[in-house]
């Protein structure tokens, strides 16, 4: 029987670490930096379009980012024709596609690494939320 290690910052780390790994090819096959990335994830379940201010700060809030990368993330794939840049920040027909193409890639990895029982699915998302919350308190203190 395999003994694993009880959930501590390492553990989060190492998978958060070996997740990443698992986008970057991802990525880089579709030519979309990770910032872009986010933004193109931001805007698709904000409907297709967002005012730019909240876009940047729900981008750079939840990725502990400058926000000035991820406005030069929104200047590049205006440049790409992926968005409408202006306000609301608007996804284009080739910007859905993008997403749709690396959406999928990822759901494809996410059935295979998370074929586990839906309660414990349900565990683990509810004290890595409960760890995120807590952190993000810890933040704003300081």
């Amino acid at each position: 029987m395999q003994v694993y290690p009880t959930l501590s910052t390492q553990v989060i780390g190492q998978a958060e670490s070996a997740l990443g790994a698992l986008l970057d090819p991802i990525l880089a096959r579709t030519g979309t930096s990770f910032q872009q990335w986010l933004v193109l994830t931001v805007a698709t379940a904000a409907g297709g379009e967002i005012d730019r201010g909240p876009l940047a700060a729900r981008v750079s809030g939840a990725r502990k980012i400058d926000s000035a990368e991820v406005e030069s993330a929104i200047d590049e794939l205006t440049a790409a024709s992926l968005v409408q840049s202006g306000s609301p920040v608007s996804l284009t027909g080739q910007g859905r596609a993008r997403y749709g193409q690396i959406r999928r890639a990822i759901d494809e990895l996410t059935a295979r690494l998370f074929d586990f029982p839906a309660e414990d699915l349900v565990t683990a998302g509810r004290v890595l939320s409960i760890v995120t919350t807590r952190a993000n308190a810890e933040l704003a203190a300081d």
